[in-house]
């Protein structure tokens, strides 16, 4: 098994706000498929209207919500237990502002080569189902059920465990990913994570997870492109 310990990072965004982010930063620019991971707290500002290009971006909501307006004419506001997924493809320009707050995280999933000039598509979720069972409660975002639909192949979970509770999980093949502590803290394996704290992780068929306390975590996982990823600012080409 390969895994490596990243710290998500303070960083500046949109119009006067911060996001806890873990890629890209300096030391990690993506993780073939994923490009760009940011866990935001907004009360004010917001994301005013900018292009995208060349991936698919979804935005997960813990609490409060998001207001989404685009080019294409798609408009909505997605609350806390929701999500909202653009397919950025030749080009998009969007804005995304707290409906008062705003709290979740947003992730962007690089398109393969041949899909970057594909038409930009919006789609909107407003109940993420889940379910429960010793302990774990898990809403599934994408995949196995998930109702978010994209164009490479992810597994994308909310996952609550009580302190204590132990949660083992296969790695479907050929996938590589992170397991992102939102709240609480956890080991896995030898490894300790805590709050804002992600482990990398491939060449791997499953993981177990315990909760050293009540713990709120993002398992995230996909097959990779296996191409060059040309990443600046927006766009993904």
């Amino acid at each position: 098994m390969t895994i490596s310990i990243q710290s998500s990072t303070v960083v500046p965004e949109g119009d006067g706000v911060e996001v806890k982010r873990l890629m890209p930063v300096a030391n990690l620019r993506n993780f073939d498929p994923f490009v760009l991971w940011d866990h935001f707290d907004i009360a004010g500002g917001g994301f005013p209207n900018h292009p995208h290009r060349g991936f698919e971006a979804i935005t997960y909501m813990f609490d409060g919500g998001m207001k989404h307006k685009d080019n294409l004419g798609n408009q909505g506001t997605v609350f806390g237990g929701g999500a909202q997924r653009f397919t950025a493809g030749k080009g998009i320009v969007h804005s995304e502002m707290p409906d008062k707050k705003a709290v979740g995280i947003q992730l962007w999933i690089n398109l393969p080569q041949r899909l970057k000039s594909v038409e930009p598509d919006y789609q909107q979720v407003d109940v993420i189902a889940g379910t429960e069972q010793d302990g774990v409660n898990i809403h599934t975002i994408v995949g196995g059920g998930g109702s978010i639909q994209l164009k490479t192949d992810v597994e994308y979970l909310d996952v609550a465990l009580g302190k204590g509770v132990r949660w083992k999980k296969s790695i479907a093949n050929d996938f590589r990913g992170f397991v992102y502590v939102v709240e609480g803290s956890l080991t896995l394996n030898t490894e300790t994570l805590h709050t804002g704290q992600a482990a990398f992780i491939e060449h791997e068929e499953a993981l177990e997870l315990l909760a050293v306390k009540h713990s709120r975590v993002m398992w995230c996982f996909g097959r990779p492109h296996g191409e060059p990823i040309y990443q600046h600012g927006p766009f993904v080409d």
